[in-house]
């Protein structure tokens, strides 16, 4: 792996999010994963750093972090705090355990202990430690780590098979044009031919993605309107991730005539969409979020897939997918976002069929 890629930490500080702790204390330097803290105050939830020293690298941080968790208990009267370690504190092998019982605070806290090259440096091995921390606090039962971890898992298998984890260098590519994708799409309706939209979206980046399903088909083309393909399952997740289920389902134009699983679920669903695809036989299918998800040579008709990284078009392409559309920093666009937020893609779209 040569690419630079989210780390365990960043990993462990969004689980925490989906967990909806009230404060995320990391116990390290003051600027580890600072753009990630910063995007979840968006979210409401507090992020405090110990702010460790190249002292405290030497002797140790272990009395910072208990003053910080008092200090947090003061400050927000937290019903659940989650400490996160980072490179600085786990290498030298700091007892965060420890100093949370020391801290003597009446808040439920959930250690997490993780740092950047944590099992090869994984992402996703920092978001599986932070639901075995939460297990162990009480948050959430052992049905739903194992069914967790295992979406987890294999979201590291697929990007290591079909995306940017490949091990190559892959040039970033802006994909296709977004104009000339988006004619097609509305030629395609016009001449009665069949078009299927799937979400395979991951978890709140459905919001942007889902953008195109809020789209008035209806009103443009009554006898010949996209059939929806959805991960938006209401009942599977965290209350959190429901939450955003929830809400594209009331918020897309119409009910999705197929659901797949949840939205934390993307890394299988994308097989049950095969599957349905296979049934309805579409002339041309537009997949939306992680569509290196869905193999492509197991679909009929044409394909169009819309991805949020740079990195993901040449694979995507190789993959069989005929075209690509990108959505940049769909992340960073629907991070602590609670309804619909904007695709450039689905603009376009709007701005042709008016």
């Amino acid at each position: 792996m040569i690419h630079p890629r989210p780390s365990p930490i960043a990993a462990a500080l969004y689980t925490l999010r989906d967990l909806e702790v009230d404060v995320i204390i990391m116990h390290g330097p003051a600027g580890c994963c600072f753009r990630t803290g910063r995007l979840l105050e968006d979210e409401g939830i507090r992020v405090i750093t110990t702010a460790m020293n190249e002292n405290d690298f030497i002797f140790g941080a272990g009395e910072k972090l208990v003053e910080t968790i008092q200090e947090v208990e003061e400050t927000f009267h937290p019903k659940n705090i989650g400490i996160v370690g980072t490179c600085a504190s786990m290498i030298i092998g700091e007892n965060m355990k420890n100093n949370a019982q020391e801290a003597g605070v009446e808040a439920n806290i959930i250690i997490v202990e993780t740092h950047g090259g944590y099992e090869a440096g994984d992402n996703t091995a920092g978001a599986i430690q932070a639901l075995k921390a939460a297990n162990t606090a009480g948050l959430i039962n052992q049905e739903e780590v194992e069914r967790q971890s295992e979406m987890l898992q294999k979201a590291t298998e697929l990007e290591k098979t079909r995306g940017m984890a490949k091990g190559t260098y892959i040039k970033p590519d802006y994909g296709d044009n977004k104009v000339k994708i988006a004619k097609k799409i509305i030629d395609t309706i016009k001449s009665d031919k069949k078009v299927a939209i799937v979400l395979n979206a991951k978890k709140e980046t459905s919001y942007l993605f889902a953008d195109i399903m809020t789209i008035s088909w209806e009103k443009y083309y009554p006898n010949n309107q996209p059939i929806f393909i959805t991960n938006t399952d209401e009942t599977i997740g965290l209350p959190y991730i429901k939450h955003h289920a929830e809400t594209v389902n009331k918020t897309i134009y119409k009910k999705p005539e197929h659901i797949t699983g949840g939205l934390d679920e993307y890394p299988i669903t994308g097989i049950k969409a095969e599957e349905i695809l296979n049934e309805i036989k579409p002339d041309l299918t537009i997949v939306l979020g992680v569509p290196h998800a869905v193999d492509v040579t197991k679909i009929p008709g044409e394909s169009v897939a819309v991805t949020d990284g740079p990195r993901l078009v040449e694979p995507l392409r190789q993959m069989g997918f005929e075209k690509v559309v990108t959505e940049l920093d769909a992340h960073s666009k629907t991070l602590g976002a609670k309804s619909i937020v904007e695709s450039e893609f689905a603009q376009t779209i709007r701005g042709l069929l008016e």
